[in-house]
């Protein structure tokens, strides 16, 4: 028995005296425990291409810029699928924890300038995901051991982000002794840690928050006179735009899942994806005239129907320009670079402005333009535009602030100075645009053609100056400006990149329903078995053209589903992420009001940025047990 027991002891006393050397050796050098606050910076940028995600499947659908094979289109938000959640991914997976301890270890190491470009990713991440979804969980995402959340409303989401753009200019406006070197420069891919750029984006992205709020009942006498003070401090030349360069060098190197979102490389808009009827329309000056019945009006000349595909009498009042496209400063040369076309598939005439104002462009052409085989199953080249492998991605941009600026001034009954912004953002978004091009080379036939933009920058520049100066910008006056025009130019400008911000802009004017007293809801705008919208000759209308009908173009009223929209309401937020939500926290969700988060219409609630004041106590037409 003794000796047992001395033999037990002594494995003991080996066991204890090796345990230490034990899990030394057994260390995984390969991966720390511990990462320096800068070594975060590089993944958690290159995230940001989870908002072109949702953009391709969600808000392009909804603004009518581009669609694809999803349910969208007709207002139909999927109950059951994680399409539509990358966003709150995003936010809170794949920047998640690494931007909190970008920002804690920073904060602690005293980097004021890395800690306030965390501090500026963490407001425009958190502003995007909000008004996406609207109420999210925030006070207690990373709290560690939870399994359940408690939601937080969208007015405490948004006070948050307002607080954490003021803390990003604060520790990015204080001395900081650090020694970076090449951790900022090598691992920020929008300002390469430039303080000046990173505070302007600060206030950027305060004036887009600002401005989501115009249907707030102080939005004039104390928002929006905030927001146009802002706006010197802010990004006002493409120089400052904030964009994401994507490193991933194309279809052939090692980092494939760095090209962008868009390009030919990862095949994201295939076949599948085209351009929509409504952003042609817009861009071409095609927006159609509707009857009574609220159907277009089909074109019986021969002589005026001067394309089969544009079959339809035309809107006598165009917003963007028009089809005149032979008069000087009537054509807007944006939509070549924009907008793709089957035109001139062999690229032999992009130094020629007279042929390149003929393209055609229509509903259902790929953002591409072309396919170097006539099955189109193989990609051209390495894509056009900002549909190339290359191509940043644009989170914001000079032109999107002063549109934001224009709007507030406008609401404000400044007309001059709005009209002055507005037109300063259109030649901001020109020079923007023609900055990206990449004209094809010519060539004999299909098969040798490598791809690119159908338009040289010198001829496009040729044309931007006549547009400027044309009826459409130029010599509009005060008299003339209106909401359309500065919503309507800000959706051209923003197209396709920046359809979240413009998706904001139709839900806060109510993708313009016809309705009575503070905000539209059951009975008051739509019903079982009407969606009303106001016609285009009603001077209150805002977006021109836009009509929401359930899966098609045609009428200006129509009917959703009635099992995911609320007795027939549009979609006003996406619902969160499924796989996060759906399956583990339906508590949370189920303490939402005035419209619990688990019922099948959730979508159909509109959040809180929309209404003058806060949310109602009732919704009508939901019951709550």
């Amino acid at each position: 028995m003794k000796k047992i027991f001395a033999g037990v002891m002594m494995l003991a006393a080996v066991a204890f005296t090796s345990c230490e050397e034990w899990l030394d050796v057994n260390v995984n050098k390969d991966a720390p425990d511990y990462v320096e606050a800068h070594l975060y910076l590089s993944g958690v940028i290159q995230q940001f291409q989870g908002i072109y995600w949702d953009a391709t499947y969600c808000t392009n659908d909804y603004t009518r810029m581009m669609a694809g094979n999803s349910n969208y289109s007709g207002h139909v938000n999927p109950t059951s699928s994680d399409t539509g959640g990358e966003k709150w991914r995003m936010t809170y997976w794949n920047q998640g924890m690494n931007l909190e301890n970008l920002i804690n270890q920073a904060v602690e190491a005293e980097q004021w300038t890395l800690a306030g470009i965390g501090y500026a990713i963490k407001a425009f991440s958190w502003d995007a995901l909000t008004k996406y979804h609207g109420d999210v969980i925030l006070t207690q995402a990373f709290e560690p051991g939870r399994t359940s959340f408690d939601y937080d409303y969208q007015d405490v989401v948004y006070d948050k982000v307002n607080e954490w753009y003021d803390t990003a200019i604060e520790y990015l406006s204080m001395e900081d002794n650090t020694f970076y070197g090449t951790k900022l420069t090598g691992n920020d891919w929008i300002y390469y840690g430039d303080k000046s750029k990173w505070i302007k984006f600060c206030y950027a992205g305060k004036i887009v928050q600002l401005s989501s709020l115009a249907n707030k009942a102080n939005f004039v006498s104390e928002i929006a006179p905030v927001l146009v003070g802002y706006a010197d401090k802010a990004i006002l030349t493409n120089a400052d735009n904030a964009t994401v360069d994507v490193n991933g060098g194309g279809p052939d190197e090692p980092y494939s899942a760095y090209n962008n979102f868009w390009g030919t490389a990862r095949g994201n808009l295939g076949t599948s994806y085209s351009q929509m009827a409504y952003a042609v329309q817009v861009m071409t000056g095609t927006v159609p005239l509707f009857d009574e019945e609220g159907n277009k009006v089909v074109c019986e000349d021969t002589l005026i129907n001067w394309d089969s595909r544009y079959k339809y009498m035309l809107n006598p009042v165009q917003i963007v320009t028009d089809t005149n496209v032979t008069a000087e400063g009537h054509y807007d040369p944006r939509v070549v670079a924009k907008l793709g076309t089957y035109s001139d598939s062999c690229f032999q005439n992009v130094e020629n402005l007279d042929s390149i104002k003929r393209h055609r462009y229509y509903s259902g052409c790929t953002v591409w333009g072309r396919w170097t085989t006539t099955n189109r199953t193989t990609l051209d080249g390495q894509g056009r535009w900002l549909y190339h492998d290359k191509a940043p991605y644009i989170l914001m941009n000079a032109a999107e602030i002063k549109f934001c600026v224009a709007e507030a001034y406008y609401r404000m009954g400044d007309k001059a100075s709005a009209l002055q912004w507005w037109k300063e953002a259109i030649a901001d978004d020109m020079e923007f645009t023609a900055s990206y091009l990449k004209p094809g080379k010519a060539a004999e036939n299909e098969q040798s053609v490598s791809g690119g933009d159908k338009i040289t920058k010198a001829l496009f520049d040729q044309a931007a100056a006549e547009y400027l100066a044309g009826p459409f910008v130029g010599q509009l006056t005060t008299e003339d400006l209106t909401m359309s025009h500065i919503m309507m130019q800000k959706y051209v400008a923003l197209y396709p990149w920046g359809s979240p911000e413009i998706w904001v802009d139709m839900r806060k004017n109510f993708y313009d329903v016809e309705y009575t007293g503070e905000y539209p809801h059951v009975d008051n705008g739509w019903t079982e078995n009407e969606l009303a919208q106001k016609r285009d000759e009603d001077p209150t209308k805002v977006f021109k053209g836009y009509y929401l009908t359930p899966a098609n173009f045609e009428g200006y009223r129509g009917r959703f589903s009635q099992t995911q929209n609320l007795e027939g309401s549009p979609v006003f937020r996406i619902r969160p992420r499924y796989n996060s939500e759906y399956m583990w926290n339906i508590p949370g969700l189920s303490a939402l009001r005035p419209v619990p988060g688990n019922t099948p219409y959730y979508q159909c609630s509109i959040p809180w940025f929309c209404y003058p004041n806060g949310y109602p106590e009732t919704y009508p037409g939901v019951t709550i047990e």
